[in-house]
């Protein structure tokens, strides 16, 4: 059977607090390792009212320690805010303390500028198609040109630390890590280093990603796991993982390519409630795509209220289109579909919904009607 992981933003819904959400993570996390979850995974955002999981390494410690068995990660850390040094350490030293269910997956976020996405968007629009029957939709044309876009996104990275000088080649930054957690670090002049905390043999590296880019190329150059986002990029999932198996290098971690793909679900009894869970989505993913940030996640109501404008549909009907809603077998199917086209070994579902307790129910119903499969 496919493994069948979690990935957790730790949503703040309106109404609620950062507070309620981080304990709404620890314990939805809980029921995952019960409903027999491979993974339980955390992003990396900031600067945004409507998510509370800022820092990776800290949550997946402290959801570590709530839990037993279930291997928790990132995904994905933002290494352009954490030199690699830092990375290896955080981790390693979960990793030390509960051996054989830590992972760090890595993300490039950071290491693009907004001036750099203005001068090299990322492709050209497409036309959507369905490929075996899963959805690739053309590339949505996103706001980046926009004065208030590029200021914000500016200032949010001189917050974050964002470093001036080159940051160098990414697949480097990996390897560092690397290096740092199998104790063969050594600087340009062959000065070795090393870091006790760091030294987690049993800690997974993995790099996520959206396209065919550099992030792709580490994961294939250095023989590592990838995780391919349909739930962010859904346009360019099978460029992304079709480039890394071409690419691919086994390494002393992998032999052969290993690929996880992202999506975003939300499951329950019947179609209509299905429907009426998840109609909030896309007015929280418009305010991503708009340049605002993530807005605490609307209530049912709140959704409905909402006046739309056909430009704004527009900018964001490719995760509309591409989100995973319906009964238990309706979903089912659909992530057997993303699976076969794909090629993935496992699955990372991602699903929020205003009321924590449909989050956790949407997670049993699909546990259960995937342990069939």
């Amino acid at each position: 059977m496919t493994p069948l992981s979690v990935l957790d933003l730790s949503p703040v819904v309106s109404g609620q607090t950062a507070a309620d959400a981080l304990r709404n993570t620890i314990d939805l996390a809980r029921h995952a390792e019960r409903l027999g979850y491979h993974r339980y995974w955390v992003a990396e955002h900031h600067l945004v009212p409507g998510v509370a999981s800022t820092s990776p390494s800290v949550l997946i410690a402290l959801i570590a320690s709530a839990t037993r068995e279930i291997r928790v990660g990132s995904g994905a850390v933002l290494l352009g805010y954490h030199p690699p040094l830092a990375v290896a350490e955080q981790f390693g030293t979960i990793a030390q303390l509960h051996p054989r269910r830590i992972d760090v997956g890595l993300g490039r976020s950071g290491f693009i500028r907004a001036e750099d996405r203005v001068k090299s968007p990322a492709g050209a629009p497409a036309e959507a198609k369905v490929v075996d029957g899963l959805l690739i939709p053309g590339r949505p044309r996103l706001p980046f040109d926009r004065p208030d876009f590029f200021a914000r996104h500016r200032t949010q990275q001189q917050l974050l630390g964002l470093r001036d000088e080159p940051v160098g080649d990414y697949a480097d930054q990996v390897r560092t890590i690397l290096d740092f957690v199998d104790g063969e670090y050594r600087d340009s002049h062959g000065e070795s280093y090393r870091s006790p905390t760091a030294e987690a043999d049993d800690l997974e590296v993995w790099v996520l990603g959206s396209s065919a880019g550099p992030s792709t190329q580490a994961a294939a150059k250095l023989g590592l796991p990838f995780t391919a986002n349909y739930h962010v990029s859904p346009s360019t999932v099978l460029e992304a993982t079709t480039a890394y198996r071409e690419s691919f290098q086994p390494s002393a971690r992998l032999g052969r390519p290993h690929v996880m793909v992202s999506a975003d679900v939300v499951v329950a009894e019947d179609e209509a409630k299905a429907r009426e869970l998840a109609g909030p989505y896309a007015q929280w993913v418009l305010s991503i795509r708009d340049g605002r940030g993530a807005i605490p996640f609307p209530s049912t109501t709140e959704a409905a209220a909402f006046d739309w404008t056909t430009d704004q549909r527009a900018l964001i009907a490719d995760r509309i289109d591409t989100q995973f809603v319906g009964t238990p077998a309706t979903v089912v199917e659909q992530l057997k579909t993303l699976r076969d086209v794909t090629g993935a070994h496992e699955l990372l579902i991602t699903t929020i919904t205003h009321d924590h307790a449909d989050r956790v129910r949407s997670h049993e119903l699909l546990a259960r009607a995937w342990s069939g499969v």
